[in-house]
């Protein structure tokens, strides 16, 4: 007699599962109890694997991710405050794009050099020129202004400087042309293994934007357009070191920058480059230096009289008479020169959190940041543009931000915005800071203050720049280090507690120079278990 199916079974013979799971013909008890059995355990472990399954996306679902504003005026220490987070939490990443920085490295001391030509030069003494407000080229120069009666020193070797040096100017032409579109036949590509540095050799150096075959928009570098209606324009008053003021002399002292979209790194990582055969002739692996038409052989070249003319007593005399202080500019290199212009030299990662080259739009970077044992939390930084043509960007972002990082150069007290000459950069920057700490919109949101560059501080302070000279209200106090950081430290503060549009929110005030590794790392940790215990308390984790 044909045994019946059992309940749960019935199916279609026609069913190859159904078939499947029919008990064996002929099965005794015992067989069909340990069958049952080994149905149930099955059951029991996917039943586990399921609730497994649901608890982990639960846990995804409410995982705390931290959204982090940088924010503060252009030239504050945003983009240098970003490198350290990615020094310390993307270490590996941060070493990789380390040779991509060699031709920043180079442009920035290429530019710093024909800037002193320019400053040095015959024609450059004409009483009628205003040299002293901050250039858009990101020289730091006083506010106060130069009066004609100053005597005016010469520098009877500037005629052999500017000969020796004339390759610098094609050379910086070409490195800002090979940024602008370091791999012109199709951007949107993988980057070739390393740039082609000979097909920037000719060419004008106008400013384009390609697209890709996708439609993309490719990598791309502007120069803003000189300040023109003021009649303060830097770009108006420093000729090119052959003495003519032409269109091309005005803009090359506008600021490089490069859009956050830009593919540049990956163009001059050298790709496999540094993984290639070794030399049958060195013995050595092949580099940069067998290139003949890589920027360093200029430079290598022009090395002696770089060190010469930064060196010569008169160039350092003719610099303070007119107040430009290129130790306090972003992508200063003039003090290791014979280092840079080495044929083999390697960028470090202090030359690379020095290095400086403006990024336009919106720059994130995320990092997965270890909170505990087996937990890690997602960071999602965000730089946004400090310049006042690109602070209307940073609205959008206020709204679900857990935490901001806010910048301000406390060492630019006497310096001026390259968008404005008439406005003062610290005044400028306790006016965002005021409107940053009163928005409603980041009423619930953690606030860290960098009272940032305190190291050019203590230095323009030594070398005897008085405060009071360009902030009155110090009145006559010392004019020391402590007193003035601690004056700018309570003027910060006191603008929160006045303006806050939530004084029991997480405020920290931290005096910081974001340039030196050891230092910020420290504050970045403390900054970082701050951010983290407050969102954990918000979404009822802690």
């Amino acid at each position: 007699m044909a045994r019946p199916l059992e309940p749960n079974r019935r199916r279609s013979l026609s069913d190859p599962l159904a078939a499947a799971l029919m008990p064996p013909p002929n099965e005794s008890a015992a067989d069909r109890e340990r069958r049952l059995e080994a149905e149930s355990e099955a059951k029991r472990v996917s039943d586990g694997i399921d609730e497994m399954l649901r608890a982990e996306k639960k846990e995804k679902k409410a995982k705390p991710e931290i959204k982090v504003l940088i924010l503060g005026q252009s030239e504050s220490g945003k983009s240098t405050t970003l490198k350290q987070f990615q020094l310390m939490h993307a270490t590996a990443a941060f070493h990789a794009d380390r040779i991509a920085w060699r031709a920043v490295i180079y442009l920035n001391l290429v530019r710093s050099v024909r800037r002193i030509l320019d400053a040095v030069s015959f024609e450059s003494d004409q009483p009628d020129e205003a040299e002293d407000q901050e250039t858009a080229s990101g020289c730091a120069i006083s506010l106060a202004r130069q009066s004609s009666a100053i005597s005016v020193t010469r520098v009877p070797k500037y005629p052999q400087y500017r000969h020796a040096l004339e390759p610098l100017r094609e050379l910086e032409e070409r490195l800002i042309r090979m940024l602008s579109s370091p791999n012109e036949d199709e951007p949107t590509h993988t980057a070739p293994s390393k740039p082609d540095w000979s097909t920037y050799a000719n060419g004008n150096s106008n400013v384009q934007v390609t697209v890709g075959k996708n439609g993309r928009p490719a990598p791309f570098i502007t120069i803003p357009p000189s300040w023109t209606s003021s009649p303060l324009s830097p770009s108006t008053s420093l000729p090119s070191p052959g003495g003519s003021s032409n269109s091309s002399s005005k803009s090359k002292n506008q600021e490089v920058s490069v859009h956050h979209t830009s593919n540049w790194k990956k163009a001059f990582s050298l790709g496999n480059r540094i993984k290639s055969p070794k030399s049958a002739h060195t013995n050595e692996i092949e580099g940069w230096w067998d290139d003949p038409s890589d920027p360093v052989h200029v430079l290598n070249s022009c090395a002696q009289p770089m060190l010469a003319l930064w060196k010569d007593p008169s160039v350092k005399q003719r610099l303070r008479e007119k107040r430009i202080r290129l130790e306090e500019s972003s992508g200063f290199f003039l003090d290791e020169i014979s280092r840079i212009t080495a044929l083999r030299y390697f960028p470090s990662d202090q030359d690379v959190l020095k290095a400086r080259l403006k990024t336009t739009g919106v720059v994130e970077h995320s990092f997965s940041i270890a909170h505990s044992q087996r937990r890690f939390i997602t960071w999602k930084i965000y730089d946004v543009g400090g310049a006042r043509n690109q602070r209307h960007a940073w609205a959008p972002y206020f709204e679900d931000v857990n935490a901001i990082i806010f910048l301000a150069p406390i060492s630019a007290f006497d310096q001026v915005l390259a968008e404005d000459p008439e406005v003062n950069r610290l005044e400028d920057s306790l006016l965002l800071w005021k409107s940053v700490v009163s928005n409603k919109l980041l009423a619930h949101v953690s606030i860290i203050l960098f009272l940032n560059k305190v190291d050019l501080l203590q230095a323009k302070l030594k070398s005897g720049v008085r405060l009071s000279h360009h902030m009155p209200r110090y009145g006559d106090r010392p004019n020391d280090y402590e007193n003035v950081s601690s004056y700018f430290y309570n003027k910060f503060g006191s603008i929160h507690q006045t303006f806050s549009s939530n004084k029991e929110r997480e405020f920290k005030i931290h005096l910081t120079s974001v340039t030196d590794t050891r230092r910020t790392a420290t504050i970045i940790q403390n900054v970082r278990d701050i951010i983290i215990t407050v969102n954990l308390k918000n979404i009822h984790l802690m």
